[in-house]
């Protein structure tokens, strides 16, 4: 699927395009209901997603910019998941904040992307000081010669958003962020040595550290979920999701652990007690939360400990449906 970072990477002679307009940050169900009604009215016309990098806080109040859900790359295999054809990043800039309105329909919808509708979300804004909403932009297409729908916010009651999903995965309230999400809470990154502490207690973990890149961690604490090695040379080990008790925090039994980190016990499928020897050092993983067992604790003792993680164990295959 295109990629384009910026306007000037859109073909010249791209044809007419329905296009969908919105951060799409964790492409949630409410932007997967706005992308399936662009796909209902396309025909035969692309469905062009536009999307900002960096997120447009991060440039106008950073002290306030939002964690990010999701990375530009994943937020574009999501949308081309949900149907999009092409996503643009506009790469947003004081000067791209300065914008009014009309600049930026006449120069991204008009003159880029050659809009014959746009879709969004009713709550949609744009252009300098937000001056911009649904009306005007309806104003806008009837001058420019496109079409504007805007849609109801999806979610009933509880409307789902990128800031609920982010509250929600915060709190480790990994169910509620799934429901928004349309998916399980996920997140991956690259298996690193560690101290080896959980092996010499009869617990080895994939360790897998928190960064930028690896998608929003939930809260400190223990969960139930699945690992899965992401590696497109190896079909078998991508093809394989294994249940795990998943530990996210920094360990605080053990003094002078300070590194947060998303450790991953695997088990075995079967029900021994025994894990599978699994050679993950090094390897990209994509580790799945399906629901928190309990918060973060300081035990007295490893004694302690160890009883506490024998019933991690127990509870993460009740909740995954495992033989015990």
């Amino acid at each position: 699927m295109p990629l384009w970072r910026s306007w000037d990477a859109v073909p010249d002679d791209l044809d007419r395009t329905v296009v969908v307009i919105g951060n799409f940050d964790g492409v949630h169900r409410g932007h997967q209901a706005v992308v399936r009604r662009a796909r209902e009215v396309a025909g035969e016309r692309r469905v062009v997603a536009i999307t900002f990098d960096p997120h447009p806080m991060q440039v106008l109040l950073p002290e306030r910019a939002p964690v990010r859900l999701t990375g530009i790359e994943t937020r574009a295999r999501l949308l081309e998941a949900c149907g999009v054809h092409d996503v643009l990043v506009l790469p947003f800039s004081r000067e791209v904040a300065s914008w009014p309105p009309e600049e930026f329909v006449r120069r991204i919808l008009v003159e880029t992307l050659h809009a014959a509708v746009v879709v969004v979300g009713e709550n949609f804004r744009f252009g300098a000081r937000a001056a911009g909403d649904v009306d005007s932009l309806r104003a806008m297409g009837r001058e420019h010669d496109f079409t504007v729908e805007g849609l109801d916010l999806a979610g009933g009651e509880q409307v789902w958003s990128s800031t609920f999903v982010r509250d929600r995965i915060a709190a480790g309230d990994v169910v509620a962020a799934a429901e928004a999400l349309g998916r399980p809470v996920q997140v991956e990154g690259r298996v690193v040595r560690g101290d080896q502490r959980g092996a010499g207690l009869g617990y080895p973990t994939a360790n897998v550290p928190v960064d930028a890149d690896a998608g929003l961690v939930p809260a400190d604490g223990v969960y139930a979920g699945w690992l899965r090695v992401v590696d497109h040379d190896d079909p078998l080990a991508a093809a394989q999701r294994l249940p795990a008790a998943i530990s996210v925090g920094t360990n605080p039994t053990f003094a002078g652990e300070r590194e947060r980190r998303v450790e991953s016990y695997v088990l075995d499928p079967s029900g021994s007690d025994r894990p599978p020897e699994l050679q993950l050092y090094d390897r990209l993983v994509e580790v799945t939360f399906v629901e928190q067992l309990r918060g973060m604790v300081a035990f007295d003792s490893v004694d302690a400990l160890l009883v506490q993680m024998a019933d991690d164990v127990r509870r993460t295959r009740e909740v995954l449906g495992l033989p015990s």
